[in-house]
């Protein structure tokens, strides 16, 4: 195999997805995704994990080098899971040095599965992207990453960039008032006081695809539905680019969908809270990546290691 060839592992809370990827082109083979839940279940997910991992070594016999993306926090030296909400099993297994002693020869990183994600659309994006910008998923709930001079952002303890949990309104954190329920749960609230003619349905069963393909179609109700969400999003993101300094935001996850349509709330916040030094240069994309961007950061997490500009911390 050639040298620029690694491992990705994207470990979300649905599904686990692998598979080898060229650093080169980008391109993902040996493509494997297993469902989360049945490994929680045996008790023993991390060697559900190498069982899958053998595998890919059985059919790659010269692969040194694996990434994997993890939901959740990390120690300082990336070889712990402390805190996975998603998968609790994992919380303080030693997870790197099990991997190694099972695999000899083949190195092991890990890392916050958004890090991963944002590191993943530095390399793999369709466009040539800055060496610093902040990257923010909306999803089930709001993740997010720094990269600064081309490294992940890790903060004091390891742990930096969680702007899902910054204080928002409503006394909650961002997530739980623009996370996917979060968003449904507005809707529904909205559609029962909405008097107008609208296309969602009254009756609970509002979905996030409904929602877009209403917004698509000019719907009011819809609009401003994301009108409320893009202010919110809006708050969350002049408090980051004012402690940060970057001007560059890439939006990802599976609501990035709604981009278009929670842009102007968003640019309406950031024209209230920031100056020209930040509005004459600020940009906000959406990511290029979609559902491949965590499997992409993962195996990028080698190669940075090995290029020495590897996350801070």
């Amino acid at each position: 195999m050639a040298d620029n060839q690694y491992l990705g592992i994207d470990v979300g809370g649905t599904n686990v997805k692998m598979g080898i990827v060229d650093a080169t082109t980008g391109k993902i083979s040996n493509f494997y995704s297993h469902d989360t839940l049945s490994w929680r279940q045996s008790g023993h997910f991390e060697e559900r994990l190498g069982d899958a991992i053998s595998l890919q070594l059985l059919d790659n016999p010269t692969l040194t080098k694996v990434g994997i993306g993890l939901p959740g926090m990390i120690n300082s030296k990336r070889t712990v899971p402390l805190e996975i909400t998603a998968i609790p099993e994992l919380n303080n297994v030693k997870l790197v040095e099990y991997l190694s002693n099972r695999f000899a020869g083949v190195s092991f990183y890990l890392e916050n599965d958004a890090n991963a994600a944002a590191l993943g659309e530095f390399y793999f994006g369709e466009e040539k992207i800055d060496e610093n910008y902040i990257f923010i998923t909306l999803g089930t709930g709001v993740g997010g990453a720094a990269i600064l001079n081309r490294r992940v952002f890790t903060g004091g303890n390891g742990n930096a960039m969680e702007p899902g949990h910054i204080p928002s309104v409503e006394g909650k954190v961002l997530e739980r008032n623009i996370g996917k329920n979060e968003l449904l749960n507005l809707a529904t609230k909205m559609r029962s006081e909405y008097t107008g003619a609208t296309q969602l349905p009254g009756d609970g069963t509002i979905s996030t695809t409904g929602l877009v393909a209403a917004a698509a179609a000019d719907d009011v109700l819809a609009l401003q539905i994301f009108e409320r969400v893009g202010e919110i999003l809006g708050d969350g993101l002049a408090s980051l680019v004012r402690i940060l300094d970057i001007n560059l935001i890439l939006i990802g996850g599976g609501l990035s969908a709604s981009f278009d349509f929670i842009m102007p709330a968003v640019f309406k916040k950031l024209n209230y809270w920031l100056t020209p030094y930040n509005l004459d240069t600020l940009e906000i994309k959406r990511a290029t990546l979609g559902n491949d961007a965590g499997l992409l950061g993962a195996a990028s997490l080698c190669f940075e290691v090995q290029d020495g500009v590897g996350a801070e911390g």
